[in-house]
This record gives structure tokens, C-alpha cells and sequence, in this order.
């Protein structure tokens, strides 16, 4: 059996959640309210996917995808996006011209709304998979992302100074378009993976 289906995989995916989660709150390298607002959305998913376990039990892969998010969201809050190793290991690499971490962010900003759009959309109404399906999944991530940037805007303009962390701009004007484009990388890539997966299990 595929590993992702096995029945034990979300309470593994938990632990290890959980064990991150302490480590990105031990010793933060900014304040704990960058660390708060940074980690909110991953207090908010637990308690939900908890409420829903038993009676709406998702595949592996999307629980899989939601662990994979939430750790890439507690180590963001416990370095801060601006000052993630790996973000300084990538600008070496390639060459960028800033910490690109928060990119990786926004990517799985899109991959996790899309896969978990398409999935609720093809379980629960009478829609098929494609067309509407992918177009609507498509449109909630972008809408996830739209909405995130507005959120950054308004904790923005209520204490600039204590929020610049939280933003993560680093001085790049063209951080909220970027943003949204790499949630709509994430989305169009979790699509086109559904759509293999889909082919490749008949």
C-alpha cells in the first residue's frame, strides 16, 4: 500500500508537526508577534482538521501537502522569512539579490488551497474533475493569496515598525506581485500533478 494512504500517516504528520512547532518557538531570532503572525494560519488548520478527522477524512497526500506547508510556515516564523538559512543557501546558489525564502511560502500558498479545492469540489458536489474543478481550485488559491496580501497590508499600517519582519518585503517593490505569482506556480503545479495521478491510477 502507497505510504501517503497508509491509516496511521496523519497522526505521524502530526508528531512531526508538533515537534517542529516547539523547536520554532524556542529561542525566535525576531519578536514572538513576527513568530505569531507568521504562525497563525498552522493554530488555525490544526483545530479544524482535527474537528473534521473523523467525519471528512482527507487523502493522504492532502495531509501530506498541509504538514509540508505547515512546516515550511514554523520555520519561516522561528527565523523570520528574511533570515531563513536555507533562503541565504538559495541567493548563493542562484545568485538572487535577496532572501527568496517567503517564495517557497507563497508556492505552497497555492499548492494546498488548489489540492484541497479540487478534492472537497470532486467529493462533495457534482462536478468532474477538470474544467470547473481545476478553474475553481485555481481561483480559491489566488484567492487565499489575494487575501494574505491584504492582511500584510492592513497588520502594515498598524504598526510599521514591529510588522517590517511579518512583511518580509526586504525592499523589493514588486514583492506582492511576486508573491501571487508564485501561489499561482503552486496551484497550476499541484493541478497538473492531480491530473498525472489521476491518469496513472485510471
Amino acid at each position: 500500500m502507497n505510504l501517503l494512504e497508509e491509516k496511521n500517516l496523519p497522526a505521524i504528520l502530526l508528531i512531526a508537526v508538533l515537534v517542529v512547532a516547539v523547536w520554532s518557538v524556542i529561542s525566535v531570532e525576531d519578536t514572538y508577534l513576527t513568530w505569531a503572525l507568521e504562525s497563525i494560519p498552522v493554530w488555525i488548520a490544526l483545530p479544524l482538521l482535527g474537528l473534521t478527522y473523523k467525519n471528512y477524512r482527507l487523502p493522504g497526500i492532502i495531509y501530506a501537502a498541509l504538514a509540508l506547508h505547515m512546516t515550511v510556515l514554523l520555520v519561516g516564523a522561528h527565523y523570520s522569512y528574511a533570515n531563513v538559512p536555507l533562503g541565504y543557501w538559495m541567493q548563493d546558489w542562484f545568485g538572487f539579490t535577496r532572501n527568496n525564502y517567503d517564495k517557497i511560502g507563497h508556492f505552497m500558498q497555492g499548492v494546498t488551497p488548489a489540492i484541497l479545492t479540487s478534492h472537497i469540489l470532486v467529493r462533495s458536489t457534482p462536478l468532474k474533475k477538470g474544467g470547473w474543478v481545476a478553474f475553481l481550485s485555481l481561483s480559491v488559491a489566488m484567492m487565499v493569496s489575494a487575501t494574505y496580501e491584504i492582511i500584510e497590508w492592513l497588520v502594515s499600517l498598524s504598526n510599521p515598525e514591529d510588522t517590517e519582519a511579518f512583511l518580509g518585503t526586504q525592499g523589493y517593490i514588486w514583492d506582492t506581485q511576486t508573491d501571487m505569482f508564485m501561489c499561482l506556480l503552486g496551484a497550476v503545479f499541484a493541478l497538473t500533478f492531480l491530473k498525472f495521478a489521476n491518469k496513472r491510477n485510471g
